[in-house]
Order: structure tokens, then sequence, then C-alpha cells
């Protein structure tokens, strides 16, 4: 049976500061109340580790990882976008955060080899209707699928699909549910929104029908949900619910969730993969002080080998990183102590654990 890699990330926020040290960027004017402009991120983060080489080159982001990314040689890589590609639109109103980078920097993106940008989350329409368009638009024309929001209903819920070659594909499909944060109004319908997750058993059977009905026999499917809120300490109930009923359904290969900002425990429900929380990759928080204890420039990234067929989990590597600069480099002691901490202290799951290769990256183990 043939093997394949998929490559996942959860948060990548790529506005804001990011966006002021690139090549070509928004104006860096903001509508919140702790800062009225993007570069006081840019300032607060070399005040924590010395300057950013400005203007930066478009793989610059990504740092030590990509030797990372090229050892790997995924056959998908898959990322949760929380930053809209847009120069124009409107600021949503009443949001306290509105993420944007100019279209000029998708090439940050594909520095990087990301093959899907799932886009069903809280912050794709911080610049309305123009600016989710604009960010489809610049996707799409940099070679980049795309799902989880749309120009209108059918688009949102339109899953990502890839060739694997031997008669399978890879389908990636792109929820949200309402506990992230994402406002009701937008709800793809006619008008432009994104693909929401109702947790009510009867609209969560609805979504599982869908996907069933466009899955083949041999796809691999992951189901990428943007669920909860941020700096959560425990899974919810509802979450590991509906995770178990995409998998027990035989829906979903791959849960890929996000939203938590930190890593979250993972577990294997009947020979699948189900990803909690994986915590932010890309950010620009650093620098910033408060009182939480969650660090959120300990990050990771996440190698899932799958059997094709039968979708099962071979093997899942995880690997440490830190940001620094706004830039990925590997996590040092303390760092993987933190993200261990976090992900369960060696025990990420009931019935699992972690091994260490001499990489110094961890490789899940399961009894199922």
């Amino acid at each position: 049976m043939r093997m394949i890699t998929l490559l996942l990330a959860g948060d990548v926020m790529t506005g804001r500061g990011i966006d002021q040290v690139m090549h070509r960027h928004c104006t860096p004017e903001l509508h919140e109340t702790w800062a009225r402009d993007a570069r006081e991120y840019v300032a607060l983060a070399e005040r924590a580790n010395g300057r950013i080489p400005a203007p930066i080159a478009p793989g610059y982001i990504w740092g030590e990882a990509l030797g990372d990314i090229d050892r790997i040689g995924a056959d998908c890589t898959i990322i949760n976008l929380e930053t809209a590609i847009t120069a124009d639109g409107t600021p949503w109103p009443g949001k306290g955060i509105h993420y944007r980078m100019h279209p000029d920097n998708t090439a940050c993106l594909t520095a990087a080899g990301v093959d899907v940008c799932v886009l069903a989350n809280n912050h794709v329409l911080d610049w309305g209707a123009r600016g989710l368009g604009d960010t489809l638009d610049a996707l799409h024309r940099a070679g980049i699928a795309t799902a989880g929001a749309g120009r209108n209903a059918a688009g949102a819920a339109a899953p990502a699909v890839l060739d694997l070659g031997e008669g399978s594909r890879l389908l990636v499909f792109s929820f949200a549910t309402d506990d992230c944060g994402v406002p009701p109004s937008w709800v793809a319908a006619a008008s432009p929104g994104v693909d929401m997750l109702a947790p009510d058993d009867g609209a969560l059977e609805r979504t599982i029908g869908r996907v069933l009905a466009a899955r083949r026999k041999e796809d691999i499917v992951v189901v990428s949900i943007h669920w909860g809120e941020n700096w959560v300490e425990e899974i919810p109930p509802s979450h590991r619910r509906i995770a178990r009923r995409f998998i027990d359904s035989g829906a979903a290969d791959v849960i890929h969730g996000h939203s938590s900002h930190h890593p979250l425990p993972a577990e294997v429900h009947r020979g699948k993969l189900v990803l909690y929380g994986c915590g932010d990759l890309i950010n620009d928080y650093e620098g910033i002080t408060t009182a939480r204890t969650t660090r959120s420039d300990a990050v990771c990234l996440y190698a899932v080998t799958l059997e094709t067929g039968t979708g099962r989990l071979e093997d899942l590597e995880i690997i440490p990183l830190r940001l620094r600069k706004f830039r990925l480099e590997h996590a040092d002691d303390s760092d993987r102590r933190e993200l261990l901490r976090m992900m369960g202290n060696n025990n990420l799951s009931s019935g699992t654990t972690v091994e260490t290769d001499p990489h110094g990256h961890w490789h899940l183990r399961w009894n199922n």
C-alpha cells in the first residue's frame, strides 16, 4: 500500500506587523483599541529580540523550518491562513483586530510550498467581501487551493481537491464553529462568507453526509476545523464528539483542528489522527507581555504520513519550533519543555505517547 505525507500547520497570520516588514505592505493604520499603527508590533518584536532585516525576502518567515519542509517533501502542505490578502476593503465594524497582507506578498506562502489554505476562520472577512474576494484571487493566481470561504455558499462549501495519482485524491474540507469568534453575519449564503459547522446533531449529520457524498473509495479526506476559544486549557467535549463522529462515519481520515493559538493534545481514534489544536505557526505577538503563562512563540509543524486506500495513520512527526524576529527557528530545550507541557507532558491523549528521533523531533506512538 502506498503512503502519502501531509504537512499541516495551524494559524498563519502574516498581516499587521509581518506585512509591514515585507517588500510591499498595506498602510500601517490599525483599528484596534490598543494599537493604531502596525509598526508598533514590529517595534515590540525588535525590542524583545533584535532588529528585523526589513524588507525581508519571501522565505524569511519560514527560517530554519525550510530545511525540514524540504526534507519531508510532503505531498500536500495545508495551513490555516488567518489573514486577508488585500490592500483594499473596509474594516469589519465592531471587530477588535483586522489582519491583512498586501497581495504582492503572496510569495511568502509559495516560498514554503503551501498547497492549500483553509479559510473558514474569524479573520478571513476582516476587510469585508472585497477583502475576501481579493484573498481568493491572490491565492488562486499563486496556484494555492482554498476551502472554507467563498463568494457564495456553494463556493465556501467546495473542498480543495488535489490529485494524488493512481486514482486517489486528497479532499480538504474547511469549517468554522460558532465558538471561535466568527460573526453570525459571516455565514456564506448568496453573499460571500465562510462554511459554518453547527454543533447540533442534525446539522452535523447533514455536513457529514455532504462530505461522504463527495469522497470516493480511494480518496483521503482532511476535515479542517477552526473551533474553540483562544488559550483554552482543556479540549471541549463537543470537539471530541464532533471529531469522533466524522471518523466513525467514514467521512474523515484526519481532523486538522486550530484556533487555540497554542498546541493541544492529539489522539488516534480508530487508526485516524485527530489534531485538536495545532496552535499558531506564524504570528506577530513577539514582545507582547500578558499575565498568561502559555507562550505564543513556541510552535509546531506536523508531518502526517497516511496509508492510501485506508487513510490510516502510519506516522506523526511533530517538529518543535520557536518564533524570533518574525522567523521560525528550531526550538531550544526551554521551548521543547513548554511545547510538551501544552501538548500533555509526553501523554498527548489517552493511549498515546511521544518518542524523540535523532533530529530532536517527536513521533506519536499509539495503541490502536
